[in-house]
Formats: structure tokens, C-alpha cells, sequence
């Protein structure tokens, strides 16, 4: 089956402590499989988030992965980044809209069919859905089903992203079922078996 060979949704890890995550990110974005790489660090201050994500940016460039940020499009325009990701109380998509124009605005719609036909009309740049599978970086509030993702491909042309407790022996049912994009992030940072590298790499 055709799929894009830039399939995945990069999170960060909750925290950046130290500078060998630089590192493995250089080595993750070298594997030519991630599109997006979000910025999602809920307890920095937003001065320690600017100086990160500008860091982070150069790397992004260098590969050409889209650099998103959670939460706040005004962070993201001080960054420079390539957009911004909404949650259902962040901003609206039109205010995100009107700091960032044309840039990318994704925005979360849990497992619900009213929030993507929510969605359709704001006309983000993505629709995010899930938790497909349980996960250990966030509680699972919202549990998605394979029926909503069929569901929402035929609602609308606009990408969809997948996440929640994705990893190497979940994944291919999402990709059968046509989800544009998989969001992972512990699977990929907390790995007890495998560095950050390898463990993409078994996503093919």
C-alpha cells in the first residue's frame, strides 16, 4: 500500500533536559520519516519555550520537518515556527488564524464526531483525533475507535493525525485505515528497550 514516507507526528518529550536530545533528534529527523515535530512543553516558562524552540527550528530547517507549537500561536510567531496546535480550550482557530495567516493551524477533536464536523468548517490544516490506544505520556480521557477514523476520511480531504499509545505493534492498523499522520511521542522517548532512532526506524 502507498503511504507518505513522511508518516509521523513527532512530540516532544515532556521535558528537554539536556543537550544529547538535540542529538537524537538530528538522528531521528535523518531516518526522512517525520513531517511535523511538536513543541509540547506544558511546565516551562514561555521565555525557556522561545529559546528552545528557536534551537529546535534550526534543526527542523535543516531537514525540512514542520515545526509546530502547543498551544499557543503567539509563541509560535515568536518562534517562527511553522504553526500552531490547538486544543479544545485553547484559542479558537480563527484567532489562531489571524496572528499566524497562513501557516499551519492543527487542532484536537478527541473522539468526537461533533468536533470534527466543528473542525471541517474552522478548516484547519489538520484534524487531530484520538486516544487510539492507551498511553502512558497523557491519561486517556477520550478513546477513539478505527470506525471514527473511517468515519472522518470520508467527512473531509482535510489530513488526519492519529495519536495516543501509538508504537511498533499498533501503528500499521492506523496506516491501513488511511490516517494521514501518527502522532507519537513515549514511545519514541521512553523506550526502555530502544534509543530514539531505532525505535522509529521499526515504524516502515
Amino acid at each position: 500500500m502507498k503511504k507518505n514516507s513522511k508518516f509521523v507526528y513527532l512530540i516532544s518529550p515532556k521535558k528537554i533536559k539536556s543537550n544529547f536530545f538535540y542529538n537524537d533528534l538530528i538522528n531521528i529527523f535523518k531516518s526522512k520519516k517525520v513531517f511535523y515535530f511538536q513543541l509540547r512543553l506544558k511546565n516551562e516558562k514561555p521565555r525557556k519555550i522561545v529559546f528552545i524552540g528557536k534551537k529546535i527550528k534550526k534543526i527542523c530547517k535543516r531537514f525540512n520537518v514542520k515545526l509546530i507549537i502547543n498551544d499557543s500561536p503567539l509563541l509560535a510567531k515568536k518562534i517562527g515556527a511553522d504553526g500552531c496546535h490547538l486544543g479544545q480550550s485553547d484559542y479558537s482557530v480563527r484567532y489562531a488564524r489571524n496572528i499566524l495567516k497562513k501557516k499551519i493551524i492543527g487542532v484536537t477533536c478527541h473522539n468526537s464526531k461533533k468536533l470534527i464536523k466543528k473542525a471541517i468548517i474552522d478548516k484547519p490544516s489538520y484534524i487531530a483525533i484520538g486516544a487510539f490506544f492507551s498511553s502512558k505520556t497523557k491519561k486517556v480521557k477520550y478513546k477513539a475507535s478505527i470506525e471514527l477514523l473511517k468515519m472522518a476520511k470520508k467527512m473531509t480531504k482535510i489530513p488526519i493525525v492519529v495519536i495516543g499509545g501509538i508504537n511498533f505493534k499498533n501503528y500499521k492498523k492506523l496506516i491501513l485505515n488511511k490516517a494521514n499522520f501518527l502522532a507519537i511521542s513515549g514511545y519514541i522517548w521512553n523506550n526502555k528497550k530502544l534509543n530514539p532512532f531505532e525505535a522509529l526506524n521499526k515504524l516502515k
